[in-house]
């Protein structure tokens, strides 16, 4: 089997900054990937053991398969479609490896336990053959959960997995606001999403981009930088792509519960 057929949330005063307005078989397969204008073809094996998602491949993978933000070609739709198929949210594959692709692949590799590096190298080729999805805690209705343990975001409907979204939550640092002093924590427990806006929010620590509040001044919010580690004063972080997802298809309402544990 080929690569190809394998890889197939603060008040104003609350939050982190934003750093700008967003835009709105078991044989052998040789690949073409295209870098920085230069074709190459790499040979590439992937393990098929598995323990979500069925696959076939049985032989592993090669240590020279490794695509990265700024890859683009065949290969890297196929690994788009892989991450698109086990839930984890990078919008319409198109053989671009862009910033979305990169942070479904650091939401992929918090699940499997790996390094963060967001780029897929024989082991987080390995986790996406196995299909290694986060597990849900939730059993009914719709439910946002935080885990902050990995810092993965998951969109549940009735225990089924929807979405799975790299978050940086409460980055556990001692900051200042208005001359008073804070630990930059994200509250734990289950809320309700009270309060929405539908454009940017600005306050004293930085910038929103349509947040979902759930806790006072805690949001589940866009932003621009979203790394796979805690560096926030407490709200929840998404990609500025992915809030837009959100907002789009309604996936996060008024009302919604959301668990952070």
């Amino acid at each position: 089997m080929t690569l190809a057929s394998v890889l197939c949330v603060v008040a104003m005063s609350a939050c982190g900054a934003m750093s700008g307005m967003p835009p709105t078989s078991s044989q052998s397969a040789a690949t073409s990937t295209t870098r920085g204008g230069t074709s190459t073809t790499t040979t590439t094996l992937v393990t098929s053991t598995t323990t979500t998602v069925p696959t076939s491949a049985t032989t592993p993978p090669s240590p020279s398969s490794i695509f990265s933000l700024g890859d683009s070609g065949p290969a890297v739709l196929a690994l788009q479609k892989r991450l698109t198929s086990l839930g984890y949210w990078l919008g319409t594959p198109d053989g671009v490896f862009g910033d979305s692709t990169q942070q479904a692949v650091y939401a992929l590799q918090k699940a499997a336990g790996i390094t963060r590096d967001g780029a897929v190298g024989p082991i987080t080729e390995t986790a996406l053959a196995k299909g290694v999805v986060p597990h849900p805690r939730s059993s009914s209705g719709r439910v946002v959960e935080v885990k902050l343990a990995i810092d993965l975001i998951m969109i549940v409907d009735n225990g089924k997995l929807i979405a799975v979204l790299n978050t940086s939550t409460g980055g556990g640092y001692t900051y200042f606001d208005d001359g008073v002093a804070a630990i930059a924590e994200t509250p734990v427990g289950v809320f309700h999403v009270y309060r929405e806006v539908d454009g940017l929010v600005v306050g004293s620590l930085g910038e929103l981009w349509r947040p979902k509040y759930f806790d006072t001044g805690f949001a589940i919010h866009g932003d621009s930088y979203v790394p796979p580690y805690p560096v926030s004063h407490g709200c929840v972080r998404v990609s500025n792509e992915a809030i837009n997802w959100i907002w789009a298809n309604n996936l996060m309402p008024l009302g919604t519960e959301v668990w952070v544990y």
